[in-house]
């Protein structure tokens, strides 16, 4: 009886040590993550893709794992974008339309993440994967441009006759707002059970085709200054058609001055570095 005694008790303590131990097991519950690197505009004036003025980005998010493969982030960036006609050496009309523009761009984000292999921080057989990701925002923006030195804001002048007298049909001033919907990919690898590293390339295709400040056609430029008036002409009438920086103007009423039939989109590529947010429970087998 004694003997039996001691084996039940045995097998008690097994199995008690059994269940504790599972019972601490590591899940990775999340990551806090932040993350630095480039960004560059794709619209009007940049319209064959070209990577020539990268301008710093950044980010923060927060990442809940539902298991080893899928994952839900909330996350807010900052991006700077701007472009030049003046690198627009190809087309001859881009490059006399010299127009340019800088936006920082604040974003508001909700994505999805989606591993190709297992990630188990901490466990050396399952610490890297690539993965995708897809998602949708909002964000924020306001070009603006230099003339003579001064930094002006485009979207207050109507350059292309926005809530002006005149124009017909009457063009209203577009929102400083706009939806994104950021699809991308990216590597990730965890250094131990509590931090990750990764690279990620962010692409956005946007609502708005004014990241720029340029989207339709030139306007009569009576709409913005009348010259038998006794008034100095106002930065919209120079910032409008900047052409005659470069020569003879080309800023004739009803030309294309933009393509409306295409939305400005923007790209982010970023090195991120994440803290695993981790609880001690049983795992689950995904």
């Amino acid at each position: 009886m004694r003997k039996q005694f001691f084996a039940v008790v045995i097998a008690i303590s097994i199995a008690f040590t059994t269940t504790v131990h599972a019972q601490d097991a590591i899940v990775q519950e999340g990551e806090f993550g932040i993350g630095i690197g480039g960004a560059h505009y794709f619209g009007d004036l940049n319209t064959r893709a070209r990577l020539n003025r990268i301008k710093p980005a950044a980010t923060i998010f927060f990442r809940k794992n539902f298991g080893n493969y899928i994952a839900a982030r909330v996350g807010a960036s900052f991006a700077m974008v701007g472009y030049s006609d003046i690198y627009n050496t190809h087309n001859e009309y881009m490059y006399r339309r010299n127009l340019s523009f800088n936006s920082n761009v604040w974003e508001l984000s909700l994505q999805g993440d989606f591993n190709f292999f297992r990630f188990m921080p901490g466990e050396p057989q399952y610490n890297f994967t690539p993965y995708v990701t897809l998602g949708a925002g909002v964000f924020s923006y306001d070009p603006y441009a230099y003339l003579e030195g001064e930094k002006i804001y485009l979207r207050p002048e109507g350059t292309e006759g926005q809530g002006r007298a005149g124009v017909t049909p009457a063009r209203k001033p577009y929102s400083t707002m706009g939806i994104s919907f950021p699809i991308g990919g990216g590597v990730k690898y965890s250094i131990n059970e509590r931090i990750n590293i990764a690279f990620e390339v962010l692409h956005r295709i946007t609502s708005t085709d004014y990241l720029d400040d340029v989207s339709t056609t030139y306007v009569d430029p009576s709409v913005f200054w009348d010259p038998s008036s006794q008034l100095p002409p106002p930065a919209a009438y120079y910032l409008h058609d900047r052409s005659y920086e470069t020569g003879e103007p080309i800023g004739i009423p009803g030309r294309q001055r933009g393509n409306s039939k295409q939305k400005d989109q923007f790209v982010t590529a970023m090195f991120h570095l994440t803290f695993n947010l981790q609880s001690y429970r049983c795992p689950s087998a995904n």
